[in-house]
């Protein structure tokens, strides 16, 4: 049905041709006052040689429109399968399609050399910024500075989005960068903790850390950094006196759980906060929220093939689920 509508609307123009010859036929055997059977004869002649006709044009219609389908399958891989063109409009049709095709690999590879040199630079960047961040750690801790504490808070989030700006240029590039092997969460977890130790005694947060006693497999450098992100961001929408809690669910495999009593995240933000750039209502309260982090967290969990989920209630706190079970893999 399907084919037979399209073919009826690829030859309308020849159709109305058609019926409106079919009018003229009879009324031209009608005012000649032709006996009826001559005028039977004819159009009987006529119907059997136009529905021998239109029964081959439709088979061969039906054969060039799977011809195409199968060639649309594999434009991206090869434009061979592209059917010969079999009049001069279709000659013209492929060769825009041609046209079309060479400006398209134009563009890629302007866009692929852009891309590459945008890498470039901004990796660079990356790598030059660290020199002065740890001069400045060397100052801070050579001299007697006012304020130093506050300091030392600034100049470690500038080390945390200077890190995640590498991360971010490096997660499209991520699965050649893979190593999966065994290891400890107890062991990946404490980095995390130990990083964020003297942002958990500036702020008097409790941190309720319960023995993991848990081993997965997962590529270290990677999973660091999506714990490191949620640690961050318990943290810093906790209040002063808030707590901090780092354990597994019982009721579910290789799942540890970081959970804070902090602002929470409101109920329409929370099918939205894994979408690059959305900051939702406490980012743009914060103002300084770049709406990267979860985006940066369920793309690299994603790739490690773990499960992130985030329950939260507004003004009581969130809850992060980071499901560790992973498919057989060879382990180095």
């Amino acid at each position: 049905m399907k084919n037979a509508a399209a073919y009826l609307k690829t030859n309308r123009k020849v159709i109305v041709l058609m019926a409106l010859w079919i009018g003229i036929f009879l009324a031209i055997f009608f005012f000649s006052r032709l006996p009826l059977e001559t005028v039977g004869y004819g159009m009987l002649l006529f119907a059997v040689l136009g529905g021998i006709y239109i029964a081959i044009d439709f088979r061969e219609f039906v054969r060039r429109l799977k011809e195409l389908e199968q060639a649309k399958k594999h434009i991206a891989v090869s434009r061979e399968r592209i059917p010969t063109a079999e009049n001069p409009l279709e000659e013209q049709y492929q060769a825009l399609l041609e046209e079309v095709f060479r400006y398209k690999c134009r563009l890629e590879s302007e866009y692929d050399n852009r891309y590459s040199e945008m890498m470039d630079y901004y990796t660079m960047w990356v790598h030059q910024i660290k020199t002065p961040i740890a001069a400045m750690h060397l100052l801070l801790q050579s001299e007697e500075i006012p304020d130093k504490g506050e300091l030392e808070e600034q100049l470690f989030k500038t080390e945390e989005y200077v890190g995640m700006v590498l991360q971010y240029l490096r997660v499209g590039g991520m699965a050649a960068d893979l190593k999966f092997r065994q290891y400890s969460l107890d062991g990946i977890v404490r980095q995390a903790v130990r990083k964020y130790s003297k942002s958990f005694i500036r702020k008097h947060l409790r941190l309720n850390y319960q023995e993991l006693d848990c081993i997965v497999v997962t590529d270290e450098k990677w999973l660091l950094f999506v714990i490191e992100q949620l640690l961050s961001n318990a943290v810093k929408y906790t209040a002063s006196r808030g707590r901090v809690s780092v354990y597994m669910d019982r009721s579910r495999p290789k799942t540890l759980v970081i959970e804070d009593t902090g602002i929470g995240i409101s109920q329409e933000d929370l099918p939205r906060i894994f979408e690059k750039g959305f900051t939702g209502y406490n980012g743009r309260r914060d103002k300084k929220s770049t709406g990267l982090g979860l985006y940066l967290c369920k793309t690299i969990t994603d790739k490690l093939n773990h499960k992130i989920t985030i329950t939260s209630v507004e003004g009581e706190g969130t809850r992060v689920a980071l499901g560790l079970e992973t498919a057989k893999l060879e382990v180095d």
